[in-house]
Protein backbone atom coordinates (compact mmCIF):
# COMPACT_ATOMS: atom_id res chain seq x y z
CA UNK A 1 0.00 0.00 0.00
CA UNK A 2 1.72 3.20 -1.05
CA UNK A 3 0.00 6.93 0.01
CA UNK A 4 1.45 10.21 -1.50
CA UNK A 5 1.49 13.15 1.03
CA UNK A 6 1.80 17.00 -0.55
CA UNK A 7 4.11 19.20 1.25
CA UNK A 8 1.59 21.88 1.11
CA UNK A 9 -0.83 19.85 3.47
CA UNK A 10 2.38 18.51 5.94
CA UNK A 11 3.29 22.60 5.94
CA UNK A 12 -0.74 23.62 7.06
CA UNK A 13 -0.57 21.02 9.18
CA UNK A 14 2.27 21.05 11.26
CA UNK A 15 3.47 24.70 10.79
CA UNK A 16 2.10 25.86 14.11
CA UNK A 17 3.29 22.88 16.35
CA UNK A 18 6.37 23.06 14.64
CA UNK A 19 7.36 26.98 13.75
CA UNK A 20 7.59 26.02 10.15
CA UNK A 21 8.53 28.88 7.55
CA UNK A 22 8.78 28.55 4.05
CA UNK A 23 12.21 29.33 2.42
CA UNK A 24 11.50 31.80 -0.73
CA UNK A 25 8.36 32.09 -2.07
CA UNK A 26 6.64 28.51 -1.38
CA UNK A 27 8.42 26.49 -4.03
CA UNK A 28 7.54 22.78 -4.66
CA UNK A 29 4.31 23.10 -2.81
CA UNK A 30 2.67 20.92 -4.47
CA UNK A 31 5.64 18.42 -4.33
CA UNK A 32 3.85 15.24 -3.22
CA UNK A 33 6.45 13.16 -0.72
CA UNK A 34 6.09 9.73 -1.99
CA UNK A 35 5.80 7.21 0.72
CA UNK A 36 5.41 3.71 0.74
CA UNK A 37 4.28 1.06 3.60
CA UNK A 38 6.62 -1.66 1.58
CA UNK A 39 9.24 0.28 0.61
CA UNK A 40 12.55 -1.02 2.39
CA UNK A 41 14.77 -0.13 -0.48
CA UNK A 42 16.83 2.85 -1.50
CA UNK A 43 14.69 5.25 0.58
CA UNK A 44 13.30 5.71 4.09
CA UNK A 45 10.67 8.31 4.91
CA UNK A 46 12.31 10.93 6.87
CA UNK A 47 15.26 11.36 9.20
CA UNK A 48 18.75 13.15 9.50
CA UNK A 49 20.52 14.00 6.29
CA UNK A 50 21.58 10.68 4.61
CA UNK A 51 23.15 9.72 1.53
CA UNK A 52 23.42 6.35 1.75
CA UNK A 53 20.12 5.62 1.81
CA UNK A 54 18.60 8.68 1.37
CA UNK A 55 15.22 9.81 2.82
CA UNK A 56 12.42 11.57 1.20
CA UNK A 57 12.35 14.27 3.87
CA UNK A 58 16.21 14.99 4.80
CA UNK A 59 16.42 17.05 7.99
CA UNK A 60 19.29 19.51 8.66
CA UNK A 61 20.39 21.00 11.84
CA UNK A 62 23.54 22.81 13.71
CA UNK A 63 25.49 19.12 13.37
CA UNK A 64 24.89 18.90 9.58
CA UNK A 65 25.43 22.52 8.63
CA UNK A 66 28.74 22.26 10.45
CA UNK A 67 29.53 19.00 8.99
CA UNK A 68 28.89 20.90 5.51
CA UNK A 69 31.27 23.55 6.25
CA UNK A 70 34.41 21.03 7.05
CA UNK A 71 34.17 19.69 3.93
CA UNK A 72 36.54 20.60 1.12
CA UNK A 73 35.01 22.63 -2.23
CA UNK A 74 34.66 19.25 -4.07
CA UNK A 75 33.23 17.25 -1.44
CA UNK A 76 30.94 19.58 -0.43
CA UNK A 77 29.77 20.00 -4.01
CA UNK A 78 29.19 16.41 -4.35
CA UNK A 79 27.68 15.66 -1.28
CA UNK A 80 24.73 18.55 -2.56
CA UNK A 81 24.57 17.42 -5.78
CA UNK A 82 23.84 13.82 -4.17
CA UNK A 83 20.81 15.93 -1.72
CA UNK A 84 19.59 17.28 -5.10
CA UNK A 85 19.74 14.07 -7.65
CA UNK A 86 15.66 13.26 -7.30
CA UNK A 87 15.39 11.41 -4.56
CA UNK A 88 14.62 14.24 -2.30
CA UNK A 89 11.08 15.44 -1.69
CA UNK A 90 11.81 17.76 1.22
CA UNK A 91 14.60 19.60 3.10
CA UNK A 92 13.53 20.88 6.26
CA UNK A 93 16.03 23.18 8.53
CA UNK A 94 16.42 23.27 12.11
CA UNK A 95 18.33 24.11 14.81
CA UNK A 96 17.12 27.84 13.79
CA UNK A 97 19.76 27.45 11.08
CA UNK A 98 19.87 29.70 8.15
CA UNK A 99 19.34 27.82 4.81
CA UNK A 100 23.24 28.10 2.98
CA UNK A 101 23.65 29.87 0.03
CA UNK A 102 24.75 26.98 -2.06
CA UNK A 103 21.78 24.65 -0.86
CA UNK A 104 19.03 27.89 -1.88
CA UNK A 105 20.61 28.06 -4.92
CA UNK A 106 19.79 24.59 -6.01
CA UNK A 107 16.42 24.88 -4.47
CA UNK A 108 15.68 27.31 -6.60
CA UNK A 109 16.70 24.93 -9.41
CA UNK A 110 15.15 22.11 -8.92
CA UNK A 111 11.67 23.41 -7.18
CA UNK A 112 12.59 21.44 -4.24
CA UNK A 113 10.52 23.09 -1.33
CA UNK A 114 12.47 23.85 1.68
CA UNK A 115 11.44 24.53 5.76
CA UNK A 116 12.85 26.01 8.39
CA UNK A 117 12.11 25.71 11.82
CA UNK A 118 13.57 26.87 15.12
CA UNK A 119 12.88 23.33 17.10
CA UNK A 120 15.51 20.92 17.93
CA UNK A 121 15.77 18.46 15.13
CA UNK A 122 15.19 15.11 17.15
CA UNK A 123 11.58 16.92 17.68
CA UNK A 124 11.52 17.39 14.40
CA UNK A 125 12.32 14.17 12.65
CA UNK A 126 9.80 12.56 15.62
CA UNK A 127 7.10 14.55 14.21
CA UNK A 128 7.70 13.93 10.87
CA UNK A 129 7.78 10.61 11.08
CA UNK A 130 4.25 10.42 13.40
CA UNK A 131 2.80 12.51 10.22
CA UNK A 132 3.95 10.45 7.75
CA UNK A 133 3.42 6.80 9.33
CA UNK A 134 0.03 7.98 10.02
CA UNK A 135 -0.66 8.57 6.57
CA UNK A 136 0.41 4.81 5.40
CA UNK A 137 -1.02 3.17 8.38
CA UNK A 138 -3.94 0.64 7.90
CA UNK A 139 -6.96 1.86 9.07
CA UNK A 140 -10.81 1.39 9.89
CA UNK A 141 -13.75 3.05 11.33
CA UNK A 142 -15.74 0.98 13.82
CA UNK A 143 -19.06 2.43 15.11
CA UNK A 144 -19.01 2.92 18.95
CA UNK A 145 -18.35 5.69 21.64
CA UNK A 146 -14.43 5.26 22.08
CA UNK A 147 -13.63 7.18 25.90
CA UNK A 148 -10.98 7.41 27.41
CA UNK A 149 -11.41 5.60 31.23
CA UNK A 150 -8.70 6.19 33.64
CA UNK A 151 -5.89 6.31 31.57
CA UNK A 152 -7.30 3.18 29.33
CA UNK A 153 -8.72 3.60 25.82
CA UNK A 154 -12.15 2.23 25.42
CA UNK A 155 -14.87 1.54 23.06
CA UNK A 156 -18.30 1.14 23.60
CA UNK A 157 -20.03 -0.67 21.31
CA UNK A 158 -23.91 -2.03 20.74
CA UNK A 159 -26.89 -1.92 18.21
CA UNK A 160 -28.39 1.73 17.59
CA UNK A 161 -30.17 2.85 20.55
CA UNK A 162 -28.61 0.40 23.00
CA UNK A 163 -27.61 3.56 25.31
CA UNK A 164 -23.67 3.77 24.05
CA UNK A 165 -24.11 7.95 24.16
CA UNK A 166 -26.01 8.48 27.09
CA UNK A 167 -23.43 6.22 28.87
CA UNK A 168 -20.63 8.25 27.25
CA UNK A 169 -22.37 11.16 28.45
CA UNK A 170 -22.13 9.92 32.29
CA UNK A 171 -18.68 8.84 32.01
CA UNK A 172 -17.81 12.25 30.54
CA UNK A 173 -19.64 13.64 33.54
CA UNK A 174 -18.09 11.62 36.33
CA UNK A 175 -14.30 12.98 34.70
CA UNK A 176 -13.68 10.91 31.57
CA UNK A 177 -12.90 12.05 28.23
CA UNK A 178 -14.22 11.69 25.14
CA UNK A 179 -12.10 10.58 22.27
CA UNK A 180 -14.60 10.02 19.45
CA UNK A 181 -18.33 9.55 19.11
CA UNK A 182 -19.97 7.15 16.30
CA UNK A 183 -17.22 6.68 14.29
CA UNK A 184 -13.72 6.54 15.59
CA UNK A 185 -10.86 5.76 13.15
CA UNK A 186 -8.46 3.06 14.26
CA UNK A 187 -5.00 3.23 13.00
CA UNK A 188 -2.57 0.02 13.20
CA UNK A 189 0.72 2.17 14.34
CA UNK A 190 2.30 -0.91 15.42
CA UNK A 191 2.09 -4.89 14.96
CA UNK A 192 0.45 -4.90 17.90
CA UNK A 193 -1.05 -1.29 18.48
CA UNK A 194 -3.98 0.08 16.94
CA UNK A 195 -4.52 3.98 17.74
CA UNK A 196 -8.49 5.38 17.58
CA UNK A 197 -8.25 9.02 16.53
CA UNK A 198 -11.97 10.94 15.80
CA UNK A 199 -13.02 12.64 12.40
CA UNK A 200 -12.58 16.12 12.00
CA UNK A 201 -15.97 16.25 10.80
CA UNK A 202 -17.20 15.16 14.29
CA UNK A 203 -14.48 16.71 16.48
CA UNK A 204 -16.08 17.46 20.15
CA UNK A 205 -19.13 16.07 19.35
CA UNK A 206 -21.91 13.65 21.21
CA UNK A 207 -25.15 12.89 19.53
CA UNK A 208 -27.38 12.16 22.67
CA UNK A 209 -30.89 11.22 21.58
CA UNK A 210 -33.37 13.57 22.61
CA UNK A 211 -31.19 15.99 23.10
CA UNK A 212 -29.23 16.27 19.65
CA UNK A 213 -25.66 17.21 18.64
CA UNK A 214 -23.88 17.91 22.07
CA UNK A 215 -20.32 20.21 21.87
CA UNK A 216 -18.15 18.37 24.96
CA UNK A 217 -15.43 20.34 24.87
CA UNK A 218 -18.03 23.92 25.40
CA UNK A 219 -19.63 21.72 28.09
CA UNK A 220 -17.33 20.04 30.18
CA UNK A 221 -14.12 22.09 29.40
CA UNK A 222 -10.81 21.19 26.84
CA UNK A 223 -10.08 18.51 29.68
CA UNK A 224 -13.28 16.17 28.79
CA UNK A 225 -11.58 15.92 25.46
CA UNK A 226 -8.67 13.14 24.18
CA UNK A 227 -7.19 13.70 20.65
CA UNK A 228 -5.90 10.29 20.34
CA UNK A 229 -5.61 6.87 22.47
CA UNK A 230 -4.61 3.23 22.12
CA UNK A 231 -7.51 1.26 21.96
CA UNK A 232 -7.38 -1.76 24.83
CA UNK A 233 -10.68 -3.02 25.45
CA UNK A 234 -13.66 -3.21 23.95
CA UNK A 235 -17.22 -3.06 25.95
CA UNK A 236 -20.31 -4.51 24.01
CA UNK A 237 -23.64 -3.41 25.66
CA UNK A 238 -26.08 -6.20 25.42
CA UNK A 239 -29.86 -5.92 26.15
CA UNK A 240 -30.22 -9.17 28.29
CA UNK A 241 -33.15 -10.77 29.92
CA UNK A 242 -32.78 -12.00 33.14
CA UNK A 243 -32.83 -15.87 32.33
CA UNK A 244 -30.01 -14.56 29.92
CA UNK A 245 -28.21 -12.93 32.56
CA UNK A 246 -28.16 -16.01 35.07
CA UNK A 247 -26.32 -18.11 31.77
CA UNK A 248 -23.19 -15.50 32.04
CA UNK A 249 -19.93 -17.41 33.89
CA UNK A 250 -20.34 -15.53 37.60
CA UNK A 251 -16.72 -16.17 37.89
CA UNK A 252 -15.19 -14.56 34.22
CA UNK A 253 -17.89 -12.22 33.34
CA UNK A 254 -18.76 -12.44 29.58
CA UNK A 255 -15.49 -11.70 28.12
CA UNK A 256 -14.13 -12.95 24.86
CA UNK A 257 -11.08 -11.81 22.02
CA UNK A 258 -12.39 -8.99 18.79
CA UNK A 259 -9.66 -9.20 16.34
CA UNK A 260 -9.35 -5.86 14.42
CA UNK A 261 -6.72 -5.30 11.53
CA UNK A 262 -4.70 -7.95 12.86
CA UNK A 263 -4.82 -6.83 16.37
CA UNK A 264 -6.18 -8.92 19.24
CA UNK A 265 -8.51 -6.93 21.39
CA UNK A 266 -10.26 -8.12 24.80
CA UNK A 267 -14.23 -7.44 24.42
CA UNK A 268 -16.55 -7.71 27.14
CA UNK A 269 -20.40 -7.98 26.68
CA UNK A 270 -22.09 -6.10 29.29
CA UNK A 271 -25.76 -6.73 30.07
CA UNK A 272 -28.49 -4.03 29.99
CA UNK A 273 -31.01 -4.30 31.95
CA UNK A 274 -32.91 -1.83 34.21
CA UNK A 275 -31.74 -0.90 37.71
CA UNK A 276 -28.09 -1.22 36.41
CA UNK A 277 -25.49 1.30 36.53
CA UNK A 278 -23.64 1.22 33.41
CA UNK A 279 -21.13 3.78 34.09
CA UNK A 280 -19.79 2.47 37.44
CA UNK A 281 -20.13 -1.12 35.89
CA UNK A 282 -17.96 0.49 32.63
CA UNK A 283 -15.43 2.15 35.07
CA UNK A 284 -15.08 -1.70 37.29
CA UNK A 285 -14.24 -2.80 33.63
CA UNK A 286 -11.66 -0.66 32.75
CA UNK A 287 -9.79 -0.98 36.56
CA UNK A 288 -9.75 -4.31 36.42
CA UNK A 289 -8.55 -4.34 32.82
CA UNK A 290 -5.73 -2.78 33.99
CA UNK A 291 -5.24 -5.05 36.91
CA UNK A 292 -4.77 -7.90 34.21
CA UNK A 293 -2.10 -6.21 32.15
CA UNK A 294 -0.40 -5.91 35.65
CA UNK A 295 -0.82 -9.56 36.29
CA UNK A 296 -3.61 -9.57 38.70
CA UNK A 297 -6.44 -11.93 38.28
CA UNK A 298 -8.64 -11.39 40.20
CA UNK A 299 -10.90 -14.75 39.27
CA UNK A 300 -7.50 -16.72 39.40
CA UNK A 301 -7.02 -15.78 43.04
CA UNK A 302 -10.44 -16.62 44.03
CA UNK A 303 -10.21 -20.34 42.50
CA UNK A 304 -6.91 -21.12 44.23
CA UNK A 305 -8.70 -19.64 47.20
CA UNK A 306 -11.22 -21.81 46.91
CA UNK A 307 -9.30 -24.72 46.91
CA UNK A 308 -7.20 -23.92 49.48
CA UNK A 309 -10.06 -23.97 51.42
CA UNK A 310 -11.03 -27.00 49.99
CA UNK A 311 -7.94 -28.93 50.94
CA UNK A 312 -8.41 -27.34 54.33
CA UNK A 313 -11.47 -29.27 55.41
CA UNK A 314 -10.66 -32.52 53.84
CA UNK A 315 -7.48 -32.45 55.79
Amino acid sequence: MSTDASVGTLFETLKDKLGLEWVGSRLGESRLIKISASDHGRTAMVGHLNLIHPNRVQVLGATEIQYLDRLSENLRRDLINQLFDGMTDLIVIGDGQSIPADIRQRTEATLTPVLTSRQPTPQLVSYLQHYLSSLIAEKITLHGVFMEIFSLGLLITGDPSVGKSELALELVARGHRLVADDAPVFYKTAPDVLNGRCPEMLRDCLEVRGLGILNVRAMFGDSAIKQNRNLRLILRLVPMTEEQMHQIDRLHGATSTRTILGVDIPEITLPVAPGRNLAVLAEAAARNHTLLLKGFDAARLFIERQARFMEHDQS
